[in-house]
């Protein structure tokens, strides 16, 4: 049976502290992330763009294809009308009466009439080969163009994320173990106010007799209700989770 994991047992003040800690560790991380900077969404643009120019190419061949089939219709239509036309040419020279010959006259004049629809159509679809041909090698130049953009890129991340995969997963150890101390729903307020602020600053201390998020005034009982540190207090302004800077001195111990 598997075992649940329990959150440990914590004073308020523990779990401020661990806020705090996790907050460093988060902010520390969100530092390795910036220096990846957009990299990561530049790549998975330019893939979605490679794998739609990679739809685009197949489709221009298949248009291609039917393209040449259609030529090879045409040539089979000249070569058809050609040999109708030489059958009822020898047939000609020999009729018997002047319906015979109206009716010869009439079908070589239709052949020929298929034989001139048909190169027109040939000469048409001709056009459309090398139309076509221009298309396909104009996008298969640029999926190389954003295939090698694409290497560069990835070769560039790859790069950033040896330099500082270590670094980020001694970090999210750390991290880990900080959330241990805190529990569920308190956990999930820091997440959720990290993820609403541009900073990801979800726990700050009171600077200067303000709150050091949005630096809205903190009024002075409310100021030593933080530094009793005996409940959890948000600001009224931000939401942001406020601890005094005793907190970091205690750590710093």
């Amino acid at each position: 049976m598997a075992k649940t994991t329990k959150k440990t047992t914590a004073s308020v003040e523990e779990k401020l502290k661990a806020l705090h800690q996790l907050q460093v560790i988060d902010t520390e991380v969100d530092k390795i992330r910036i220096i990846r900077g957009e990299l990561p969404l530049e790549i998975e643009d330019l893939e979605d763009l490679i794998a739609g120019l990679n739809t685009r190419l197949e489709k221009f061949n298949e248009e291609l294809t039917v393209i040449t089939d259609n030529i090879a219709a045409n040539k089979n239509s000249v070569a058809l009308a050609t040999d109708a036309i030489e059958k009822y040419e020898k047939q000609l020279k020999n009729i018997k009466n002047n319906r015979e010959f109206t009716s010869l006259t009439k079908e070589v004049e239709f052949q020929n009439l298929e034989i001139q629809i048909a190169e027109k159509n040939k000469a048409q679809n001709e056009a459309n080969v090398l139309h076509k041909t221009e298309i396909i090698n104009a996008c298969t130049a640029q999926i190389a163009e954003k295939e090698e953009e694409l290497k560069v890129k990835q070769s560039e991340l790859d790069e950033i994320i040896k330099e500082t995969e270590k670094e980020e997963a001694s970090l999210m150890k750390d991290s880990a173990k900080a959330e241990k101390v805190i529990d569920e729903r308190l956990l999930n307020a820091y997440k959720r106010i990290r993820s609403k602020v541009s900073n990801g600053l979800a726990v700050v201390s009171v600077e200067r007799n303000a709150c050091g998020g949005c630096f809205s005034e903190i009024p002075p009982q409310r100021q030593l209700d933080i530094q009793m540190h005996k409940k959890v207090i948000v600001c009224e302004h931000c939401g942001r989770i406020m601890v005094d800077s005793n907190i970091f001195e205690e750590q710093e111990a």
